[in-house]
């Protein structure tokens, strides 16, 4: 080859970086990624999110910009990202209702669950905790159910309204026991925890995070968790699991990008995820939450969304709750 023929390709393969689409994929991120949340700033979601963010941010030498998009059961903003770009700039922080839940909740979704949506990592595994009211007589899992049992109807279990994941626990924990138990619904895990610290309901299944500081004051009583492991925020409190066996119920978390992002993409989100997840001062600042962190694989994100899919499904059609 000549000097000026190769001198030629090399301006022709410099010239070809610059055209758009002709980048290698190496050269992902060029720009800053937004990151959706599907609720209000200031919850447990949103929290989680700014935490990972900044070290993401770190990582791929651009911004991740947090973009809250509340409403509709979590489906707005799950909607923006399904009609984003399949190019890895936008991303889905996914709570269970999504994919999930509202498959089988709603009537109708504006995307489709399956095909819109990628889960490319879990982010982490929110604890939840079985509390009743001090006045409640029983102080073990079996003691309450045994209760309920001798006493139908009289238990009332709060939610933060119809299809929450409270509401959902709730009625899996009622499923699998065999109790008969009463639904009240909230709008809200505030006003569910005013009402039950009050003693006008008598139980709840909800996030750690929400619930510790009136079980720290002595004014929940916590009888179980809902992970399959021990939290250590919450010492010798044992797991529902103990009680009946395989009882799984804390919301995974997860991330998720547009349906047919490029593989490569998808690997190197999920690898750079999978960094800041072992991070011990992210995960000390996780598990303060009552988050535990939980690194993954695209696949095993997957196969997990499909198992859970699967066994919420049988819930709510056992409950019979239906988003209005």
């Amino acid at each position: 080859m000549t000097r000026p023929v190769a001198r030629a390709l090399a301006a022709l393969a410099a010239a070809l970086l610059l055209v758009p689409g002709t980048a290698p994929a190496q050269a992902w991120p060029a720009r800053p990624v937004t990151f959706v949340i599907p609720f209000a700033a200031g919850g447990g979601s949103d929290v989680l999110a700014r935490i990972l963010a900044e070290p993401l941010s770190q990582r791929l030498g651009q911004p991740v910009l947090v973009d809250n998009k509340p409403g509709g059961g979590a489906t707005i903003g799950a909607d923006f990202v399904a009609k984003s770009q399949p190019d890895g700039y936008t991303w889905l922080y996914t709570s269970p209702g999504p994919q999930i839940i509202n498959p089988h909740l709603m009537k109708k979704l504006p995307y489709d669950p399956q095909k819109d949506l990628l889960p490319v990592a879990r982010l982490g595994t929110f604890t939840s905790v079985l509390a009743v009211h001090p006045g409640v007589p029983a102080r073990t899992v079996r003691e309450l159910i045994d209760y309920a049992k001798a006493n139908p109807r009289k238990l009332n279990f709060a939610s933060a309204g119809i299809g929450s994941g409270s509401h959902l626990a709730s009625e899996y924990f009622r499923t699998v026991a065999g109790i008969d138990i009463v639904h009240v619904p909230y709008k809200g895990t505030g006003n569910a925890l005013q009402d039950l610290i009050a003693g006008n309901v008598q139980m709840t299944i909800d996030s750690l995070a929400a619930l510790q500081p009136a079980i720290k004051a002595g004014q929940l009583r916590a009888l179980a968790v809902t992970t399959l492991e021990p939290s250590p925020v919450l010492p010798g409190v044992p797991t529902l699991a103990d009680t009946l066996s395989g009882f799984d119920a804390s919301p995974m978390n997860y991330l998720s990008v547009r349906g047919g992002t490029p593989p490569e993409i998808v690997e190197r989100i999920n690898r750079e995820i999978n960094a800041v997840l072992a991070m011990p001062a992210i995960r000390e600042r996780m598990l303060g939450l009552g988050v535990l962190p939980s690194a993954s694989t695209p696949a095993e994100i997957g196969a997990q969304v499909l198992s859970e899919q699967a066994k919420w499904k049988k819930v709510i059609e056992l409950s019979g709750a239906k988003a209005e």
